[in-house]
């Protein structure tokens, strides 16, 4: 096979291709205005994906009412939540056993250390208003801390710190969990006697609540509000959470979940603690409808997007809670509950745990667990999905369940992650780039600076004929599949095999092709 031929089979390319497609003249994009307008979203493929997962609820009902009964729950809550709505709902059991009241819609159970995204919510919101910054040393705002570091050289531990857990302090659950109603003076007392650290700051992580606590008092410093009551005014309120609070005394009892453990079988009241100044690291209660809205909250910052905001926070403040902060592990065999073994890392976000898998699925959330609850949501947002599950039961261990409900809903709905939408720039190179190949001759101005330093001309003429043999007579030619705005790819399907063409853009505007891979894939 000649190299002419070669070119006669790319003009029946190009036929097959520009049939629909026109060479887009090249762009003049001069200014950030016009090269952000270009943007596109992210989007679904699949205009079915919520009549596919709601097929399978009755599943996932089934799923969450053998958990709980399997683990001797006396209520629990679950719900799904699909793009900011709720697509299942479902509360079951006693509420209060003594009296017995039923669990409802309304029911509100206590979420222990699912409280914490509010608290750093709020320090982001403080933060978003000038009033504080994170890189703040705490002593500024609690002087008492000054100088109190585990090793002479150790660094001020800062607001970043106590949110991503870097600050040095033990690991406290057993501990924080009985301080919940302390007072802000008995915050003070314990910080001015000094305190006791396990680690260097900023080194390591260790979960701890007295951290929390810190933010919580630091609200108070810099809002004049107590956190509580910030918390209420700048997030539940406006998102319409009137079922949540942190005092378990404002609730009527027909509304208020009890806490219980089981001893012998029996289950057995765990007294409820009120509201204190450890409330911001495990205080809140809320409703399974309530706390929907807040996951609604975090599935509205994806995708990124142009539109005006319209929420209680900035979502570019909300996805900067979702990114990995202190690295916590990674696990070479991670077994998910359904017996899958995958790769999978864990790190702590700003009052949220982050785990990505090696199928680059990424899960956020929190887990919550006091003396009678137990409480997890997790969401996914590049797939807009999440779930939450609340018992009042000692420490349920309802993670579990939400991680083989997701992984279940995934798999049976066939769920797909958010597709990069190609941009207008993308689009245009691509078409620029198959004008060129395999002949490589009469080249525009599309190229950055450094493309014929790093790919000789000779040798680019060369591989294409080449692998252009090896395809055979091309026969169609994919969609352009985007990697993100500047990065992508697309398949030339040959009568033999297949080739696949990618490229990436320079960071320069008009965006050039630095980058070039052509090779034969199965």
């Amino acid at each position: 096979m000649n190299y002419n031929l070669i070119c006669d089979e790319y003009t029946t390319m190009k036929t097959i291709l520009f049939t629909s497609l026109f060479l887009a003249p090249l762009m003049c994009i001069n200014g950030f205005a016009q090269t952000t307008n270009q943007f596109k979203p992210a989007v679904f493929a699949d205009e079915n994906r919520k009549a596919k997962l709601q097929a399978a609820m009755p599943l996932v009902e089934g799923l969450y009412k053998e958990y709980a009964t399997k683990h001797h729950f006396p209520a629990y809550a679950f719900a799904i939540v699909l793009d900011g709505e709720i697509v299942l709902k479902k509360v079951a059991g006693w509420a209060n056993i003594e009296e017995k009241i039923p669990a409802n819609d309304e029911t509100m159970f206590r979420i222990a250390s699912m409280s914490k995204s509010f608290t750093t919510m709020a320090i982001l919101q403080l933060r978003d208003a000038g009033k504080l910054r994170l890189d703040d040393p705490i002593d500024q705002y609690i002087p008492a801390m000054k100088g109190q570091v585990l090793t002479k050289d150790g660094a001020p531990i800062t607001i970043r710190h106590l949110m991503s857990h870097q600050a040095g302090f033990p690991e406290d659950n057993p501990w924080g969990d009985r301080q919940l109603d302390d007072s802000e003076a008995d915050l003070i007392a314990l910080i001015e006697k000094g305190l006791s650290f396990s680690n260097t700051t900023g080194s390591y992580y260790e979960y701890s609540n007295l951290g929390f606590a810190m933010l919580g008092y630091i609200i108070h410093k810099v809002s004049g509000l107590t956190y509580d009551a910030y918390i209420k005014q700048s997030i539940l309120d406006p998102l319409g959470m009137q079922h949540t609070t942190y005092e378990y005394r404002t609730i009527p009892k027909e509304n208020l979940a009890k806490g219980y453990r089981t001893i012998k079988g029996n289950w057995v009241n765990v007294p409820l603690l009120k509201d204190g100044i450890y409330g911001a690291m495990g205080g809140m209660i809320t409703s399974i409808a309530d706390f929907a809205k807040y996951v609604a909250l975090h599935q509205a910052a994806w995708p990124e997007r142009n539109e005006p905001e319209n929420n209680v926070i900035k979502r570019s403040t909300v996805r900067e809670m979702h990114q990995p902060y202190t690295f916590i592990g990674l696990n070479p065999n991670y077994q998910f509950p359904s017996g899958k073994k995958l790769a999978t890392t864990t790190s702590y976000s700003y009052g949220l745990n982050w785990m990505r898998d090696a199928e680059a699925k990424t899960s956020i959330g929190h887990s919550g667990g006091l003396p009678g609850f137990g409480s997890n949501w997790r969401f996914m947002p590049e797939y807009g999905l999440g779930v939450i599950f609340f018992a009042n039961h000692t420490y349920a261990p309802t993670s579990t369940m939400n991680l083989i409900v997701l992984d279940t809903l995934v798999k049976i709905a066939k769920l797909q992650p958010r597709m990069v939408a190609v941009s207008p720039i993308l689009e245009q190179r691509q078409k620029e780039l198959l004008q060129i190949i395999p002949s490589w001759e009469k080249i525009p101005a599309i190229f950055a600076e450094n493309f014929f330093d790093d790919y000789l001309l000779d040798e680019l003429k060369s591989e294409a004929k080449q692998l252009f043999e090896q395809a055979g007579k091309i026969q169609s030619v994919g969609k352009m599949i985007a990697e993100n705005q500047l990065r992508g790819y697309c398949i030339l399907e040959g009568s033999k095999l297949k080739l696949k063409l990618s490229f990436t853009l320079s960071p320069e505007n008009p965006a050039l092709i630095q980058e070039y891979h052509l090779e034969l894939v199965k």
